[in-house]
């Protein structure tokens, strides 16, 4: 008898000994079944990828660190690019639904907002582009939003006829001003009208051309030449930001100067610029952004405003088109390229 109990005693340690090897197995993997996945931010830009360095992405990022959130580690971000194709946006934004991400950061221009809106009845988005979103009737109001949607602003839409200004001072004996807009851009409308009223100031003709791919940029580079413009206003676009280094190179071949939105295009070897800093209002939409993830509603959160305005000039750029410029000019740019 002694024998069969011990027997018995012996089978049972050892099923229990397999047992809990079974549930150390299991437990891990029961744990990790568990654990809450990673919120999932949907990226919507309507312009490109560009590169990693670009002060766009590298804002954003800056600013989700800010808010304790950093991409791999406990936030996932999913990207799509519309590459200037506006209308492909829609689509993006139902794929983002699908995928229920938890909120939406609609980048660069208003018909990325736009396209979102849809999404705003479940999604919280966060836009950043250079329009006046009350006009567009993204929020009701910049300080009390009331819905799903908030942001950044920065209007550089409605700095068109400062640039004239600005490009007039830089080359005062200028006749013909070109200018280029993409027709596709919703604000474009506004720009037309700020850039009429521009014209009638500085009572100077102007040859206004549409592009909306690369294609039809160049063919305007080749009207301007023929109509002999002498110099060139580039309207604020993410579509022409995403083509910059093209844009600069096409007005370098037919020694036009030009006046740009971003830094960026300065820097590319463009003549001027004057806007925002990209870097800082995209900060900005990632704080927001690692606001809402944190719990915040968007109807809570006030637009923001940008308040800071860079004027650059490229002097490089400058004597290669043998343009002299004024040292009192140069004195009120925030940044001169040498």
């Amino acid at each position: 008898m002694r024998e069969g109990v011990v027997l018995r005693g012996h089978m049972r340690r050892r099923n229990f000994i397999k047992l809990m090897g079974g549930v150390a197995v299991a437990w891990p993997l029961a744990v990790r079944a568990q654990q809450p996945a990673m919120p999932v931010i949907g990226f919507l830009s309507s312009g490109s990828a560009g590169s990693s360095n670009d002060g766009r992405i590298v804002g954003f990022s800056r600013g989700l660190n800010e808010s304790g959130f950093m991409e791999g580690r406990n936030v996932t971000i999913q990207y799509h690019f519309a590459e200037g194709h506006y209308d492909r946006m829609p689509a993006m934004v139902a794929d983002f639904v699908s995928r229920k991400v938890a909120v939406v950061a609609a980048m660069g221009g208003v018909n990325t907002a736009l396209a979102a809106k849809p999404a705003s009845a479940t999604i919280p988005v966060v836009f950043a582009n250079g329009s006046d979103p009350v006009q567009f009737g993204l929020v009701e109001s910049l300080n009390r939003p009331g819905g799903n949607m908030t942001g950044v602003s920065f209007f550089t839409a409605t700095l068109e006829a400062k640039r004239l200004g600005l490009l007039f001072e830089l080359v005062p004996t200028a006749r013909i001003f070109g200018v280029l807009v993409n027709p596709t851009n919703d604000n474009a409308e506004t720009q037309l009208k700020d850039i009429a009223q521009g014209g009638l100031t500085l009572s100077r003709p102007m040859t206004v051309l549409k592009a909306s791919d690369e294609r039809e940029i160049e063919a305007a580079f080749e009207t301007f030449a023929q109509q002999q413009a002498n110099v060139l206003l580039v309207a604020a676009d993410p579509y022409f930001y995403s083509q910059r280094e093209t844009i600069v190179a096409l007005a370098a071949r037919y020694h036009l100067p030009a006046i740009y939105e971003w830094r960026e295009f300065a820097q590319a070897g463009g003549l001027a610029s004057y806007g925002t800093n990209n870097l800082d209002d995209y900060r900005l939409a990632g704080i927001y952004v690692g606001r809402v993830l944190k719990g915040e509603k968007p109807a809570d959160l006030p637009v923001m405003r940008a308040t800071k305005f860079e004027f650059v000039i490229n002097l490089k750029t400058a004597k290669a088109l043998g343009i002299d410029v004024a040292p009192m000019l140069s004195a009120r740019a925030d940044e001169v390229i040498e």
